[in-house]
Formats: structure tokens, sequence, C-alpha cells
């Protein structure tokens, strides 16, 4: 929690934190330029006397599935906050979460799980992400000289469908890629793929078995 908060405040958000443990209440008072509060956030009157009616968005990340779950509901059902956003501890409580009205649900399990599954047999992937709830992949390759892409253009290679190279990183410059941009080892290639066709994206860009 301290970092995720400290993370806003740099970046000039206005952050209240509710915590029901004394002594991290106090210790985060100290540490942050942020409104502590303490008490428990699935009590009503906790979130109205933080101010929550008029906060743009509420982020539940206790290690309770159903706390989380009840802080997002009030949050928006009695006290009209528009953006909700819970960590799902279970990811099978994802879809759940969705269909009670949380606008986000996100489960760190599952995007561990993901992107060791993904990078596992892709030495040359340097990151990846998901955006739009899980919907799309955004995948960071460096390539390297036995690339199969290598020396190609893009006009040349034949991406499976729902699926583009973004941009290109080559030293240190971004290039916006176009149908007769070469690629070269060392590039460092950001494709947007959906799940999918990912693995043959990573595939035809690295050679690497999937």
């Amino acid at each position: 929690m301290y970092f995720l908060a400290k993370a806003f405040l740099s970046k000039g958000y206005n952050i209240t934190v509710i915590n029901r443990k004394k002594e991290e209440c106090s210790w985060l008072a100290r540490q942050l330029k942020a409104t502590v509060v303490l008490g428990n956030a699935t009590d009503p009157e906790v979130l109205r006397e933080s101010g929550i009616s008029g906060m743009d968005a509420v982020l539940a990340v206790t290690p309770n599935d159903e706390d989380n779950l009840v802080i997002c509901q009030l949050s928006k059902l009695s006290f009209g906050v528009l953006r909700t956003l819970a960590l799902v501890n279970d990811p099978d409580n994802e879809d759940v979460f969705r269909e009670l009205g949380v606008t986000t649900a996100f489960s760190t399990t599952r995007m561990i799980s993901a992107l060791i599954e993904q990078r596992a047999g892709f030495e040359d992937i340097i990151g990846v992400f998901s955006v739009a709830e899980g919907k799309v992949n955004v995948t960071e390759v460096m390539l390297t000289e036995t690339a199969p892409v290598v020396g190609k253009s893009l006009m040349e290679i034949n991406l499976p469908s729902d699926s583009l190279i973004g941009c290109i990183l080559r030293a240190g410059e971004p290039v916006i890629p176009r149908g007769g941009t070469t690629l070269y080892a060392g590039d460092r290639v950001v494709a947007i793929t959906l799940p999918e066709n990912h693995g043959a994206v990573l595939k035809l860009l690295t050679g690497g078995d999937i």
C-alpha cells in the first residue's frame, strides 16, 4: 500500500488511505503526504468520514476478497463513486466482482502466472503486461541475430490476424513502424496481441517453441 500510494502522490493525485491498524496508520502518516484514516473500510461510517463522496475512484486492496467487494459496492451504491477497483486474491472471483458492478477487478495471481507462462521458453522477452482487463497483451521483445524476422520488412512478415507491431525501439529511439520498415537485430519490438494469438506472435518474432 505504501509504494502504491507513493506512486500516485508523485503524479499529483490526492490520496486518502484507510487502514484498520493503528501502528500502520501512524507510520503511513509520517511517511506520506496523504490523508490517513484509522478504521475498517467496510464500515459505511468510516467511508463517510473519509470524504469518499467526493472521490473520483476507490481502490480496495485488502487480503480478503469479501472485504474488497463490500468496499467497492458501498463506494458505488451508497456514495456514488463511479470508478471502483479491487484486488482479487482468488482468480476464480474475478468474474463475480465484475458481475456485481466492480469497474475493474484484477488478480495478481493470474497476472504472475500468465507472465511466467508467457515468458517460459522466450528468453528474448523483456516485458509483458495485459490491458483491457486481460483482453489484450502488450509485449516487448528484443530481436536477436537469429530471430526469423530480422532483415525482413513488416510487409514480408505474416503476422497472425488481430495482432500488430505497435512500435520499434532502435538505439534508444522510437520508430513508428510502416509496411516498408525493416527489422534489425537489437531492435526492441512492441507487439500488441490477443491472448489467443499471443504465443504464435512470440514464436514468429523469436523463433522459440510454444
